[in-house]
């Protein structure tokens, strides 16, 4: 097991030479989509409406329905969005979905040339898995077979991992990461199977935390994004940044949030400057042009 400092290297932003986006844009934005199987016999992983008196309920019906509902609605009602502005983005999706009945789910991003992103072979946090490095290449084989492509990045469910999840991943092929929220540029991380990148991603941008941790009301979606993005605008003037926006189709997806999503996504599209990407031609980039 390797601590961060054995990883990589502290650099202030404000300090490192200067990275370059295409056609010298000032922001790259990318949109994650969580896409989840969850099992209706095991106990659901997150709640919104709690079970009575604290005891954990087998099935839970309430929470269960309301993630499918996600697939079944919230879901394709934020893909026909999706395609109306001629955005696409990044899908991090349990391997299990892709061999389920929410297939259909999956094929609808394959055909609109959405990145797929391992989330896990199901929805389950690394330290619980017996064996991470199976749950990994199973995941990524999945995947690849799936899509016709290898995966580039992961996205760990909770965004959890153990110190020695970075090895995992890089021997099982992905290439970046999501789970180490800690830069507004890529970061460049050593692993024992060769680099992995830390892809920056906004942990306060993700609906999950905010809406139902934090249980905000739905328009401080586009609040937050609006000042998110202005900061990132004004700042990537002198070094380019990159602003993620993370959400699952269960809760975004209802009709009460999907009009301040829609609402932000007009905001940023009223922007030069600004590359709409995924996470995967991000990387790419990086690769190809790292900071001069």
């Amino acid at each position: 097991m390797k601590l961060p400092a054995e990883r990589f290297n502290f650099s202030a932003i404000t300090q490192r030479p200067r990275w370059r986006l295409p056609e010298g844009k000032r922001v790259a934005v990318y949109t994650v989509f969580n896409i989840e199987e969850w099992d209706i016999e095991r106990p659901v992983a997150r709640e919104y409406v709690t079970s009575p008196a604290g005891v954990v309920t087998v099935p839970n019906v309430p929470n269960w329905g309301w993630h499918e509902y996600g697939m079944r609605v919230g879901f394709w009602r934020l893909l026909e969005f999706m395609q109306a502005k001629g955005l696409r983005a990044s899908a991090a999706i349990n391997a299990r979905v892709c061999l389920g009945q929410g297939e259909p789910v999956a094929a609808a991003m394959r055909e609109a040339g959405w990145g797929f992103m391992g989330h896990g072979y199901q929805q389950q946090p690394l330290h619980t898995v017996e064996d991470q490095f199976d749950n990994i290449s199973r995941t990524f084989q999945v995947l690849r077979d799936y899509t016709g492509t290898d995966p580039l990045g992961w996205l760990g469910p909770g965004l959890h991992e153990t110190l020695d999840s970075l090895d995992h991943l890089a021997r099982a092929g992905f290439r970046f990461v999501t789970d180490w929220p800690m830069d507004d540029q890529p970061v460049s991380m050593q692993t024992s199977h060769g680099p992995i990148v830390a892809m920056p991603y906004t942990m306060e941008l993700s609906d999950l935390p905010m809406m139902v941790v934090h249980a905000h009301e739905s328009r401080v979606w586009y609040e937050r994004v609006v000042d998110q993005f202005d900061c990132l605008y004004a700042e990537g003037v002198d070094q380019p940044r990159v602003m993620s926006m993370s959400i699952h189709p269960y809760i975004t997806g209802v009709p009460h949030r999907f009009k301040y999503f829609a609402k932000a996504w007009e905001y940023l599209l009223g922007h030069d400057e600004v590359w709409f990407t995924t996470a995967e031609e991000i990387y790419d980039w990086y690769l190809r042009y790292p900071p001069a």
